[in-house]
């Protein structure tokens, strides 16, 4: 083994650290938030803004990231993020009120907006071999599928045992060590030729993806028929309609439409939001679930979640050996399968179900058929794009998970929410049976999502993507020759 071929093996652990803390954040601060919200004397009202601070940066300004990393180096660019996260996190540990807690999150955003994209460009410019790569992304989809639930359990046990603000403050030494580690062992890479900055696409998608998320948070506390929320998405959907017609015909487009108009990387990004859109929702209502419904500790109910984060390591590294054998497509549909059907399984919940009948199953074949996804259509989102747009479309498949997240947790609390109430109305008030209900009616809607990203992959992925002119088009080439095996669906 050479010592090149060990320093990128080395180089993707501490990538995939830094890729780890970013999805942990998401939801690290969750379990912590009533405990935050005691000590700042943060309202009801407002108390989501920890949450949707973060997220609404971060999905946000992803695809303005991955930009700022094609063009100014995306080594340069993750060492800066690394640091900028590490200064915001200690920021939001030390908050003495809610506004400088949001504060820090949306800051915590913007730094992992421009970590993500990096993250795995860095990951794509390593691993061109076939094997090599699929195991990279086997790495990377386990981080990706498992991160969500590890941050629950991590924040409640630090929550417990030390204090909520180190949920926060945990981030600041690991950021600043993967940095440390990072600088001997990454080699720089950006785009060739044009490096201009597509200010108005930035504009108009950067505020367009914000408006969306910002929109559906106000939906879910608000309702859907309020006149903010209409306006706010209103304005979100004009933007983005005109991000798209000023991305054909920008002479440096921030996203090149050649990217997503291919068959194969347009199928991967649309099931990426499509399981992001199911996924995330499940994580808070289960929390709910297990606090409110259980009764159990904000440790214990950590714990519960286990089972998620040992199914998704053990389906991606089946994945990743089974890739070359039967391709993206068959891994893909059958991961959505098995998903689809572990949601189904919660919607029998009631008050009284067992977590080890009821529960633990679901989670298994949750997270089972996510290994399943998560892998396949990774390496499938970014194969064919070349070295100038690698940072691009990099940022669009973190766009698609961190924008489906989001918009899926504020859609489906706002559908749990109204049948909670409903069936509070009619059933002599509020109650667990009432809130049960309100998560098995999003449950049913989350299983519907699923099963329609199974229709996606089944109809759009289907052979290797062609290449897409500009630089790097020889070498993609190659690396698509070498991955042809692996990449043609069933």
């Amino acid at each position: 083994m050479t010592a090149d071929h060990d320093r990128r093996w080395l180089a993707l652990a501490v990538i995939g650290v830094a890729q780890l803390m970013i999805i942990l954040d998401a939801s690290i601060v969750n379990i912590a938030l009533p405990h935050a919200q005691r000590a700042l004397n943060i309202s009801n009202a407002d108390r989501q803004w920890a949450l949707t601070a973060y997220t609404l940066t971060f999905g946000g300004l992803l695809l303005l990231g991955g930009r700022i990393g094609d063009y100014f180096g995306r080594k340069r660019t993750f060492l800066y993020s690394l640091f900028g996260f590490a200064g915001a996190s200690a920021f939001g540990a030390a908050a003495q009120n809610g506004a400088m807690l949001f504060s820090a999150r949306a800051i915590q955003g913007v730094f992992a907006a421009l970590l993500a994209p990096a993250v795995l460009s860095l990951i794509t410019t390593t691993f061109t071999e076939a094997k090599e790569r699929a195991k990279a992304f086997a790495v990377y989809g386990a981080i990706s599928g498992t991160g969500g639930a590890l941050g629950l359990l991590a924040g409640g046990a630090l929550t417990t045992y030390l204090s909520w603000r180190w949920t926060l403050l945990v981030n600041t030494p690991i950021a600043i060590a993967v940095a440390a580690a990072a600088f001997p062992l990454l080699k720089e890479s950006r785009a060739e030729g044009d490096r201009e900055l597509d200010v108005p696409g930035a504009i108009a998608a950067t505020g367009g993806l914000a408006l969306l998320v910002y929109g559906f948070t106000e939906a879910s506390l608000h309702g859907w028929a309020t006149g903010r929320t209409i306006a706010t998405l209103s304005f979100a959907v004009i933007l983005l309609a005109q991000f798209v017609v000023w991305e054909t015909h920008a002479p440096n487009p921030m996203l090149p439409l050649r990217i997503i108009l291919d068959r194969n990387r347009g199928g991967s990004y649309a099931a990426f939001f499509l399981a992001t859109l199911a996924m995330f929702s499940m994580f808070l209502f289960l929390s709910f679930d297990f606090q409110n419904v259980l009764g159990y500790s904000p440790l214990r109910a950590g714990v519960a979640f286990l089972p998620f984060p040992l199914g998704v390591i053990t389906s991606s590294v089946i994945a990743s050996k089974t890739l070359p054998r039967f391709g993206p497509r068959t891994l893909a549909m059958l991961g959505f399968a098995s998903a689809t059907l572990g949601v189904l399984w919660l919607t029998q919940l009631t008050p009284g179900s067992e977590y080890w009948i009821h529960i633990v199953p679901a989670e298994l074949l949750i997270s089972l058929g996510m290994g399943h996804v998560f892998v396949p259509l990774s390496s499938t989102a970014l194969l064919g794009v070349p070295n100038h747009d690698a940072g691009a479309a990099s940022a669009l498949v973190n766009t698609m998970q961190q924008v489906g997240g989001s918009l899926g947790v504020a859609f489906l609390n706002t559908i749990a929410t109204s049948a909670t109430a409903a069936y509070a109305g009619s059933h002599g008030g509020f109650s667990k049976a009432a809130e049960v209900h309100g998560f098995t009616t999003a449950f049913a809607i989350s299983a519907g999502i699923m099963a329609l990203a199974f229709v996606v992959v089944a109809s759009l992925i289907r052979r290797p993507a062609p290449p897409v002119g500009g630089e790097g088009v020889e070498a993609e080439a190659e690396v698509r020759h070498e991955l042809e095996p692996v990449l043609v669906g069933a």
